[in-house]
């Protein structure tokens, strides 16, 4: 078995852990206002500068920076859907969560460490090119939104064919020179990162919830 079946296996459980937060739920079945929406929005802007800023740091890496795509970079996205969802003062009403701020160390502490960056990557930007479409989707025909502003965190142009892309994602997971302790390892963090990920959306859904 490859490392990229591996650790996809390994990590199944996780991963249908954090889609079938209840706050995905809520926002699936338009039960959510755009602004409530917009919380989420707003949380991963915070946690993708993380991402983001990890990646230019790592970009000249001889291993973490097989992992790092500027196609993929999601910040100026997330701005235009953070306009569109509050208006040009949206910097003002957006702040991150204790989940989020959780996160985002989480992140920064790992980032020295290639196999934790690819860790926290993976977790992210694959989900986001797989069931992320679908959440698209379903966010254009509630929201009305289109490209331009409002779900353009999903949408992922520059990199054309996403099936190519994320086999060629994989390969270069499986060509990593990975013993077995330090495959474990990034292992342990991809589950952490799914947990981290998880608690970000019970946060919300309880933001969500209290303001009812």
């Amino acid at each position: 078995m490859t490392f990229s079946e591996t650790l996809r296996a390994a990590t199944w459980s996780d991963h249908e852990s954090a889609e079938g937060e209840s706050y995905l739920t809520e926002l699936m079945a338009g039960r959510l206002s755009a602004e409530e929406y917009g919380e989420m929005v707003a949380q991963h802007y915070f946690a993708y500068l993380a991402l983001d800023g990890a990646a230019e740091r790592l970009a000249e890496h001889p291993v973490a920076g097989r992992f790092v795509f500027p196609s993929l970079y999601r910040q100026r996205a997330l701005e235009r859907d953070l306009t569109t969802i509050y208006g040009p003062t949206w910097e003002s009403r957006i702040a991150p969560s204790k989940a989020t701020r959780t996160l985002v160390a989480r992140i920064e502490q790992v980032s020295d460490w290639p196999g934790g960056y690819i860790a926290h990557h993976y977790t992210r930007y694959m989900g986001d090119l797989s069931g992320g479409q679908f959440i698209r989707m379903e966010l254009q025909k509630i929201y009305g939104y289109g490209k331009g502003g409002g779900v353009d965190f999903y949408v992922f142009d520059e990199i054309g064919s996403l099936p190519r892309f994320k086999n060629e994602y994989r390969a270069r997971l499986d060509a990593l020179a990975l013993d077995e302790a330090e495959g474990q390892r990034i292992i342990r963090e991809v589950r952490l990162a799914y947990q981290l990920n998880t608690e970000v959306l019970a946060e919300l859904l309880h933001t969500v919830r209290s303001a009812a």
